[in-house]
């Protein structure tokens, strides 16, 4: 089997269609907080390990200038066909999301996150939190549906509401995280949505 830190592991997901991580529709936590009292105001938002898009072509349609990124080409062409199916002006780019800090750096208001964070292996979690800190503005935040569950091996990994917050506390406040009550069905009990500043 390949290694998840090879881009053709996800591919070959995409092609076998065993992604079964796409739930076929943004997350029902995300559709809540873009229509509630403290929805985010929009800006220019990145949506890491975006698959097949849902989540970013649901912060497009509220405004928010998006991009989603993939390692898979397969995710990205389905992204774009889907949001020019709907008429929704976005982009999708196939990158590998680790080499993104290079490329755009502190360029993003928000980065999005669902499902890419218990899709990399657990060691190259502190990698992937300074890559969201680097592509971030100074006053950037990240908005993420956090999957914390114990279930053993993986992609998806397990974590806990801990880890994610001393993973996290180095470089964001990372006070705003509170479990979520409209997960889908086989994740209830186990979603964290959280709010993460950049600490100035």
């Amino acid at each position: 089997m390949l290694p998840t830190t090879d881009p053709q592991y996800w591919e070959q997901r995409y092609q076998e269609n065993t992604a079964k991580w796409d739930i076929g529709m943004a997350a029902p936590p995300f559709t809540s907080l873009l229509t509630s009292r403290e929805a985010p105001i929009a800006g220019k938002t990145a949506v890491i390990g975006c698959g097949q898009g849902h989540d970013a072509i649901l912060f497009a349609k509220h405004g928010f200038e998006t991009i989603g990124f993939d390692f898979a080409p397969s995710a990205i062409a389905l992204g774009q066909k889907l949001s020019q199916t709907m008429g929704i002006s976005m982009q999708f780019l196939q990158r590998d999301i680790f080499a993104l800090p290079q490329e755009l750096p502190a360029s993003f208001d928000y980065e999005i996150e669902h499902t890419c964070f218990c899709a990399i292996r657990p060691e190259q979690r502190p990698d992937y939190v300074k890559m969201v800190r680097s592509i971030l503005k100074p006053t950037g935040e990240l908005i993420a549906l956090f999957w914390a569950h114990n279930r053993p091996d993986g992609p998806p990994f397990g974590t806990t509401l801990e880890e994610i917050q001393d993973l996290f506390a180095s470089s964001f406040d990372t006070s705003n995280i509170s479990s979520v009550s409209n997960s889908i069905a086989s994740r209830s009990g186990e979603e964290y949505l959280a709010r993460f500043r950049v600490l100035r």
